[in-house]
């Protein structure tokens, strides 16, 4: 039985599907800007591994929404070309720049795949978008450590730009849920 203010079982799956959708999505897009920056650097097959992991998280989540026929959000134009544009951005502002935005994405991902892992684990629900999402947690921590291994915290002025990266994976996050 769903409480007041609770969302019911669909509707917490198609949200969660929908806004992994979007910020797998918005991931690829983020490590095409860099690799478009960083073609020929020591970054670039670092940055190329992480795309490539991202496109099958992404082909994954493709996938559900096709299964279930989830409306991908509404914004998608948005982080086509607003997750291109904080690639190349930080990429332009120099390697390590660009290992502090996998950092910051990172972090809120992993907080944000651990959120749905423990509603789904608290509903006893979905066992395998479950393992799924662990799995892809797990190698958003690789991409996270990655970042901290390849200099992320050395960049100029990293608190700012960190701080600034995270909340804007927060406002997708949370756009994406609804829109």
């Amino acid at each position: 039985m769903t409480m007041p203010g609770e969302r019911d079982e669909a509707e917490l799956l198609e949200e969660m599907i929908r806004v992994d959708h979007a910020g797998e999505y918005g991931a690829r897009r983020i490590y095409e800007g860099q690799l478009a920056i960083l073609k020929g650097t020591k970054s670039e097959p670092i940055i190329q591994e992480m795309k490539d992991q991202e496109l099958v998280h992404l082909e994954a989540f493709d996938t559900l929404v096709k299964e279930r026929r989830v409306r991908p959000t509404a914004l998608m134009p948005l982080w086509h070309v607003g997750g291109y544009a904080l690639g190349a951005v930080t990429a332009m502002m120099g390697e390590k720049a660009a290992m502090a935005c996998t950092v910051a994405v990172e972090s809120v991902i992993d907080e944000h795949y651990a959120e749905q892992e423990n509603e789904l684990e608290k509903k006893a629900i979905e066992p395998e978008l479950k393992a799924m999402i662990s799995k892809f947690r797990e190698e958003e921590q690789e991409h996270h450590d990655l970042g901290l291994e390849h200099g992320a915290e050395e960049t100029l002025g990293y608190p700012v730009l960190r701080t600034v990266v995270e909340g804007i994976t927060k406002g997708a996050i949370a756009l994406s849920k609804k829109i």
